[in-house]
């Protein structure tokens, strides 16, 4: 099969003629509709994620069809369309995994990372850590759901009695997670690169209350922020921005380093708190609010050989909503 390989961290991904891989026992062997680019794969590509298994394929928003199943599969058959996460592999055995936080799992396996993922023609992926896709979304359409959409709605259920919410940084996951908000009630704050007047407009039109540059204090308190963008600088920002006892939240798997900042602006109970991977109930969730809530998806499609300039693209800021590369 055809794949983009990862063969040394801080160099581009190369085409190549790979073994098609078969699965082993509880896996499926799906055939890759679609694959999404996430900043993730840029963190892994770039060396701030220092433990990938090399060679890798990267790529963990993957839509494809199940086409073979290995030994003990039950759950899911032959033709289904399913979806595969960053997650992928948990012990169940561990002290996190025991207390229910299966997404701290001292033995987890990750897909892109130290699992193939979906940057090919063809991938394997433990059944039990699939998700069949909602009816009404495209196969390019729903790749997004897979990691945007799903760390992006671990985040905001942390955030979920947030009146006024702060979205920063409004790339895949903001612009899944301001539909959701909005379908719920919420006002959404939408701040953007400084001078984004494209992003903060997109922001409006899929339902914002307020769109600004990432330096602007917003009109009104927030009563919590999800911090997308990878900048530690950002977390004294949002919380200038917070009412008394309001939350920011960091979504990313990596965040520059935040800058020292007064004690003032943590102080009458606000708080600073991470996310970390997902669980297979968040990926459950989801899925159930993405088949009743007409999430509205922004693509922009790259052939499987264009991984590279779909990251690049990623990178600088080009893409409005998510990139997906198509085998």
């Amino acid at each position: 099969m055809k794949a983009m390989v990862l063969k040394e961290q801080k160099r581009p991904l190369k085409l190549m003629d790979v073994p098609k891989p078969v699965p082993q026992k509880g896996q499926v062997l799906i055939k890759v509709l679609a694959c999404g680019v996430c900043r993730t794969d840029l963190h892994i590509l770039d060396g701030e994620l220092t433990k990938p298994k090399l060679p890798l394929i990267p790529g963990h928003e993957i839509v494809g069809e199940v086409i073979e199943t290995g030994d003990s599969c039950k759950r899911i058959k032959k033709g289904a369309r399913v979806g595969v996460p960053w997650l992928g592999y948990t012990c169940g055995k561990c002290k996190f995994c025991q207390k229910g936080l299966e997404n701290l799992c001292e033995n987890a396996l990750f897909t892109g990372y130290t699992i193939d993922g979906g940057y090919a023609e063809y991938c394997v992926a433990y059944e039990d850590y699939v998700f069949e896709i909602p009816e009404g979304y495209t196969s390019e359409s729903a790749a997004p759901l897979l990691c945007a959409g799903l760390i992006g709605y671990r985040s905001y259920r942390m955030a979920r009695d947030a009146k006024n919410l702060g979205l920063y940084g409004f790339g895949a996951s903001a612009h899944i997670v301001c539909q959701v908000a909005n379908h719920e009630g919420k006002r959404v704050f939408a701040f953007t690169r400084d001078g984004d007047t494209e992003k903060q407009e997109f922001s409006r039109s899929l339902g914002a209350f307020w769109a600004g540059g990432s330096s602007e204090i917003p009109p009104e308190k927030l009563d919590a922020a999800i911090i997308f963008a990878p900048i530690g600088a950002l977390i004294p920002k949002a919380l200038r921005s917070l009412e008394k006892s309001g939350k920011v939240i960091c979504a990313g798997i990596y965040m520059s380093d935040i800058p020292p900042f007064p004690y003032d602006i943590l102080w009458h109970e606000r708080s600073i708190k991470s996310v970390a991977n997902l669980t297979r109930e968040d990926g459950q969730k989801f899925m159930v609010v993405a088949s009743k809530v007409p999430i509205e998806l922004h693509t922009t499609a790259y052939k499987l050989e264009d991984a590279n300039e779909a990251l690049e693209d990623l990178r600088s800021g080009r893409i409005k909503g998510a990139a997906v590369l198509i085998p």
